[in-house]
């Protein structure tokens, strides 16, 4: 019974160097700041990497995403600048053609009340109204030069 005794001691003694060893190497890690600490930040730059990688990548859909949706837009604010260009020459060609017709009317209606020997003058103006306007401007210039001779004259 002794040998078995022995040999259960040896076992226990086993047991309890093992259930040591682990405990001093618990203690040894605790105790061990400097290594854990690197562990700590190493475990943070891993984090910090895979955060930068998925915020870059979130960042570029993102930009693209942007670009797309301004793309868009510029092609809508484009057809709308192009529709609203077609109104407004539409707008002015019936303005001008509103215009021709209400200048004929008045042509017509002065070539009508206008005494019978000054109507082929008023035709004339009506058909070329440029010359008429370089005429009349020197007809204007010389009576003001008229005028202000006679005011000259009599000082």
């Amino acid at each position: 019974m002794t040998d078995r005794t022995t040999a259960d001691l040896r076992r226990q003694i086993e047991r309890t160097r093992h259930r040591l060893g682990v405990t001093v190497e618990e203690l040894a890690a605790r105790a061990d700041v400097r290594g854990r600490t690197r562990a700590r930040a190493a475990d943070l730059m891993d984090r910090t990497g895979a955060m930068t990688v998925q915020l870059r990548s979130t960042a570029s859909q993102a930009s693209y995403h942007l670009h797309e949706r301004a793309g868009r837009a510029g092609h809508a604010v484009q057809e709308r600048a192009g529709h609203a260009g077609h109104v407004v020459q539409e707008h002015a060609l019936h303005a001008r053609h509103d215009l021709r017709d209400n200048a004929a009317r008045a042509g017509r209606t002065a070539e009508r009340s206008a005494p019978a020997p000054v109507r082929v003058p008023v035709r004339f103006a009506l058909r070329h109204p440029r010359p008429v306007v370089i005429v009349g401007a020197a007809a204007v210039a010389l009576v003001a030069a008229g005028v202000i001779g006679r005011r000259r004259a009599k000082e």
